[in-house]
């Protein structure tokens, strides 16, 4: 899917403040709701997605599913909020045997579980908005004994609030991003232009100004 595009040092899979964020997305939803809300905290519109039941309701690129994102970069990064409530989401990857793995995520699990095709690894969330990585190289090294090759699709469940998923070639610290993808975003500063000293006007030399007189008469 985006094999042909420029990719790095940062791609952007998911924007909930585009003018159509789920563009390139498949909606699946059965029991709860989803919609584009302005959040108070990050103050801008994120996408919501609300479920009593996690598999009832989720958001998948690509759309085709035999498709294939096509993004070979190793650093995948979710900003979302904990709803508090369950919550899991999903990435299928390609790997150096040329199969396709699953690596899930979820608030609900307290252990990992390793199988042939898929690893499940319990996740941990701060209250209120969080910056989620995944380091997808070691992931599938140690789940699979492979290299990871690219990422094929990203399922992404109730419940949460979604601002951002975004790919890179390297782990970033949050100081080190443009301001687009930082969670909160820092308001640029500007100082004032400092005023130029006003002249102040010094004694006049009246015998200046007479030679000076003299000299025009």
């Amino acid at each position: 899917m985006f094999q042909t595009n420029f990719q790095g040092p940062l791609f952007t899979a998911f924007y909930s403040g585009g003018s159509n964020p789920l563009d390139n997305w498949l909606v699946q939803c059965k029991e709860g709701e989803m919609k584009q809300v302005l959040d108070d905290v990050v103050k801008s519109n994120v996408f919501q997605i609300q479920s009593l039941n996690v598999n009832a309701c989720c958001i998948t690129c690509p759309v085709d599913p035999k498709g294939s994102l096509g993004v070979r970069m190793p650093y995948l990064t979710l900003l979302l909020k904990n709803l508090r409530q369950y919550f899991t989401f999903e990435i299928t990857i390609l790997d150096s045997e040329k199969i396709r793995r699953r690596v899930r995520l979820s608030n609900y699990h307290t252990v990992s579980k390793i199988s042939t095709f898929m690893v499940t690894k319990p996740m941990c969330m701060d209250e209120g908005w969080n910056r989620v990585g995944l380091k997808l190289a070691e992931i599938v090294s140690d789940a699979f004994k492979t290299t990871y090759v690219e990422t094929v699709r990203i399922q992404v469940h109730a419940n949460c609030r979604l601002k951002r998923i975004y790919f890179s070639s390297q782990e970033y610290k949050e100081d080190e991003l443009p301001n687009a993808y930082r969670m909160y975003k820092m308001a640029v500063v500007r100082e004032k232009p400092k005023r130029l000293p006003k002249k102040i006007a010094g004694p006049v030399d009246k015998k200046s100004t007479a030679v000076v007189e003299q000299a025009k008469t």
